[in-house]
């Protein structure tokens, strides 16, 4: 009934849905082998590198030529009193060892444990050899302990003697090895502030020093032998026991050389003198407590006073 070009023009229009387009890649284009090849390269150059570590790190470690096999390949500088046997003693345990292996901070601890070192310093010299460096302590006394004589420094570290060697010091008592280190140490310390003060009042003072007391820590007694009147120099004499305290050793010191002829004068022998007063000074002060234990006033009379310059 109708014409067909009407019919025709009335029916939907569908369009075909178009397939994909497939793009093909290739695998293996020309940038793909660039970041292959490079990846490759630093493979092969870790690969070498872990290698020639491995085979540099075997070589330091076991290789005969970094190894310590004889005793010269330690050098030692610095020591007087310590012997070089003890310093080899120390590295016995390292022998045929690479000095790479060697633990330098453990053997500079053990070399300092040896009385007469206060520091050591240890370095490796490559190939094979061992650098010591040693500093010792400084005696500063004699230190008597029953019948047995050392040597002591400043810090209150006891030194055996060593077989060579001349030491020209004052004999010090009343400290023993089972004493506290740092007690050790406050006994030497108010001895080395005696002695700096008595050399400061006269050279030479501390010849004239033969022992120091140090039981009491507040009273410094010193043996003095060669006391002329008015501190005159030279003589000899019988050894005066002084008590100085734990201060003021330079004044005491002047006191005793400017006042020790007119106590002669006054008391005949003086034995022992105690500085510990101020302004005062007193004489023969054993015999004193002798004469108060005993009410004897002869003996009494010996022990007297004296006002101090």
């Amino acid at each position: 009934m109708y014409p067909q070009e009407i019919l025709a023009d009335e029916e939907p229009k569908y369009l075909r849905r178009q397939r994909p387009v497939e793009i093909k890649r290739r695998k293996f284009g020309r940038k793909a082998w660039k970041t292959y090849l490079r990846v490759t390269a630093w493979a092969a150059f870790g690969f070498a590198g872990a290698c020639a570590a491995y085979g540099l790190s075997h070589f330091l470690l076991t290789s005969p030529e970094m190894s310590l096999v004889h005793p010269d390949q330690i050098s030692l500088a610095g020591n007087h009193n310590v012997s070089r046997a003890s310093v080899l003693e120390i590295f016995a345990v390292d022998r045929g060892h690479s000095v790479l292996r060697i633990p330098l901070a453990e053997r500079r601890r053990q070399l300092e444990s040896i009385p007469w070192v206060e520091q050591a310093t240890v370095r490796r010299a490559l190939p094979n050899s061992i650098q010591v460096e040693l500093v010792e302590r400084t005696p500063i006394a004699f230190l008597r302990e029953g019948g047995d004589m050392a040597l002591i420094d400043v810090h209150g570290v006891i030194l055996d003697r060593p077989i060579e060697g001349n030491f020209h010091f004052p004999v010090v008592t009343g400290i023993t090895a089972d004493m506290a280190p740092e007690d050790r140490e406050k006994c030497m310390q108010l001895f080395a502030g005696f002695s700096q003060q008595l050399g400061s009042a006269r050279a030479g003072a501390m010849e004239q020093v033969s022992e120091v007391n140090l039981s009491d820590a507040h009273d410094l007694q010193a043996s003095l032998t060669g006391l002329q009147d008015s501190g005159a120099a030279g003589g000899a004499g019988a050894p005066v026991l002084v008590h100085f305290g734990d201060s003021d050793f330079e004044s005491k010191y002047e006191t005793l050389l400017a006042d020790i002829g007119q106590w002669r004068a006054t008391t005949g022998r003086v034995q022992s003198v105690d500085l510990r007063f101020n302004g005062e000074a007193v004489v023969n002060p054993d015999r004193v407590a002798l004469a108060r234990r005993v009410a004897a006033p002869a003996a009494a009379r010996h022990g007297t006073k004296h006002s101090r310059r």
